[in-house]
């Protein structure tokens, strides 16, 4: 710690005016010097700093002493920016010793990720097990001096090998089982490493401390990457690769671009741009959000051009507008991610890129424009349910106002329409449109739902508390779904009728084709089973087989789901009349896709014209008829509510 009267010595001998106009271009007003404020972008002179006190700016309402000054500006912690303006003025600053009643507990955690980290990069760079991984590194262009910046190392495939390394240097067993570097299924198992074979990828922690890892496959296999498990100082939906080197470029350039992988980030900065960091191999978190509040307003979504990239990015954006940032999409050529761009077209090519990044809801209605969503009524209804979630997901009252006034112009629509339409929250769209509903899916220390939670379909997080007794769908009460299940996964006779006829219903609900339910967003059809287990052992099966063995459906499945596929295919006795469960589940689903459909074609209404109306309303007869014949009392009376 800095003693309080060092403090107040370089508070008095610092030249405010002097250190803030290394940032801010200021003119002398009066007594005071005023200039464009850089907390919020302005352009106007509201931001005024007095040479003998601190800074203000009238318009966002920033203002603090010289040191609050260096320290959002620069990123710095209080420490470090009391010694930044101390070295300024030509005070030395030195800090005591801090008093703590002991040694932080964390730090041993600490010290064994470290040695770890060393061990791992030996092993890339001197061992000769290493060589494949050296390879590889060449094969991707990656120089040693690059990769020895993010500390690259390898995770050798022999088992015994980092266990008796660490062994020898007196990490124990039961230390390595508590950090997540060894596990084992059960007490009588043999110990062996959580990483083997894989390029190593150390993670810190914004202090720089080493908290675990993430590793890539080199040969086949899944998956692909796989990070520590959580511990007590790692958790990777609250960490951001890279942060602890790009938080002081992020405050510097006044913005943060956001990759989805390693690789990309390592590719970036190593071609200088480094106000970058990634996201934990998997979606971004309200926690990642909340870390790059503290840095940056301005955000620079660059990932892959793909359709998961594209998903992937619209995901991210709806978490960040809910954190009041201001967020613009990065367009790369097709078939590009970041790391094959900058590869082949060096920095200039992706600063032009940055420079051309559109707002988020701009590039959606660029898509779903040059997909010709707005062309015709059923289109323009689909549209406007791809656009109101991040409508929703806005937090800034301006943004939202904006984002409403340019769905209105886009659709062609009332702005009033649209409001109306802003607060009936739907499940999907088009012809899968429902009622309002929601999946509870189990959270890490989320706060509130999302707009992805309204999706069932939605990946569920990969650390997920497995609950006891019987599965419950939140979808469901009549079981439809849950019976067709149970009778393909426990008479597999019947596989290839259950398949053929719910794709008939999704071939009904869908009339324009599957070109149709994949929308120019990248968001793919909630499918005709709705509960996200069911449908995840549903697919799952359809990949492998209802004859598959039941390890390789379960590798595909989170815990949860893991467990209810067990059920379901232990439940033989359960299926008494096999052909009636099947003629019941299939009646039971037609007639929710038929009320889906009806609904869907009600909310067209409000978008329709006279002549198209007449025509709405006789298909919604047509399907009200179509209905009542298949003696289903209306889903939403038997779908169970919270």
């Amino acid at each position: 710690m800095i003693p309080d009267e060092v403090v107040e010595l370089v508070a008095q001998q610092a030249d405010i005016v002097a250190i803030i106009g290394e940032h801010v271009r200021l003119k002398k007003t009066g007594s005071v010097w005023r200039g464009p404020c850089p907390f919020h972008q302005g352009t106007n002179a509201n931001f005024s700093v007095m040479p003998r006190g601190g800074y203000t700016c009238f318009v966002c309402g920033e203002k603090g002493s010289v040191f609050t000054f260096v320290q959002k500006r620069l990123g710095m912690s209080f420490v470090e920016a009391v010694k930044y303006v101390g070295e300024k003025c030509g005070v030395e600053v030195k800090e005591t010793e801090r008093k703590r009643d002991g040694p932080d507990p964390r730090e041993p955690m600490w010290e064994l990720q470290a040695t770890v980290g060393e061990y791992f990069s030996r092993v890339l760079w001197d061992a000769p097990g290493g060589a494949a991984a050296r390879e590889y590194l060449a094969s991707r262009d990656v120089t040693r001096p690059v990769a020895e910046r993010f500390g690259l190392g390898f995770a050798p495939r022999e088992v015994g090998a980092m266990r008796a390394h660490l062994n020898g240097l007196g990490y124990d067993d039961a230390r390595l089982l508590a950090a997540g570097l060894l596990v084992r299924r059960d007490e009588t198992e043999e110990p062996r490493p959580r990483f083997r074979d894989r390029l190593m990828f150390p993670i810190h922690d914004v202090s720089a401390h080493v908290v675990g890892f993430g590793g890539r496959l080199l040969g086949p296999g899944e998956p692909k990457y796989l990070n520590s498990s959580d511990s007590e100082i790692f958790q990777k939906g609250k960490l951001l690769y890279n942060l602890q080197n790009a938080r002081n470029p992020i405050r510097r350039d006044e913005r943060v671009i956001l990759v989805e992988g390693y690789f990309d980030a390592l590719r970036l900065v190593a071609a200088g741009i480094e106000c970058v960091v990634a996201p934990m191999g998997t979606a971004l978190t309200e926690q990642q959000a909340d870390l790059l509040t503290k840095y940056s307003r301005h955000v620079f979504l660059l990932y892959d051009s793909d359709g998961p990239g594209q998903k992937a990015t619209f995901r991210a954006a709806d978490v960040l507008l809910a954190k009041g940032l201001e967020v613009r999409v990065v367009t790369l050529p097709e078939g590009e991610d970041p790391d094959t761009f900058v590869r082949k077209q060096g920095r200039e090519a992706v600063d032009k890129l940055v420079e051309g990044a559109l707002d988020v809801f701009d590039r959606k209605v660029q898509l779903l424009e040059r997909a010709g969503w707005f062309a015709d009524l059923q289109h323009k209804r689909r549209a406007l349910d791809r656009l109101l979630p991040t409508i929703r997901a806005a937090s800034d009252p301006v943004t939202r106002d904006l984002y409403l006034a340019r769905a209105a112009q886009a659709a062609g629509i009332a702005r009033e329409v649209l409001l109306s339409e802003l607060h009936t929250v739907r499940r999907g769209s088009g012809a899968r449109a429902t009622a309002t509903r929601k999946v509870e899916r189990p959270s890490a220390g989320r706060a509130e739902a999302g707009p992805d939670d309204m999706w069932p379909d939605a990946p569920p997080p990969e650390a997920e508390p497995v609950p006891t007794g019987p599965y419950k769908s939140e979808v469901e009460q009549g079981g439809a779904e849950q019976t067709l299940l149970r009778v393909l996964l426990t008479q597999p006779v019947w596989q290839d009728q259950i398949i053929e006829e719910l794709g008939k219903i999704e071939a009904e609900e869908s009339p324009g084709g599957e070109s149709d339910e994949r929308d120019a967003l990248g968001e793919d059809a909630p499918g005709v089973l709705r509960d996200p287990i069911y449908r995840a052992i549903y697919e799952a099966t359809l990949r492998h087989g209802a004859d598959a063995p039941p390890e390789v459906i379960a590798e595909e499945l989170w815990p949860h789901a893991v467990r209810v596929y067990e059920d379901l295919r232990g439940e033989k006795e359960a299926v008494v009349d096999a052909k009636k469960s099947i003629a019941d589940g299939l009646r039971m689903l037609r007639g929710r896709s038929v009320e889906a459909r009806i609904r869907s074609l009600e909310s067209l209404l409000a978008l329709a014209s006279t002549d198209e109306k007449d025509r709405i309303n006789v298909a919604i007869k047509r399907l009200t008829d179509e209905k009542r014949a298949l003696g289903v009392q209306s889903w939403g009376s038997v779908r169970r509510r919270r």
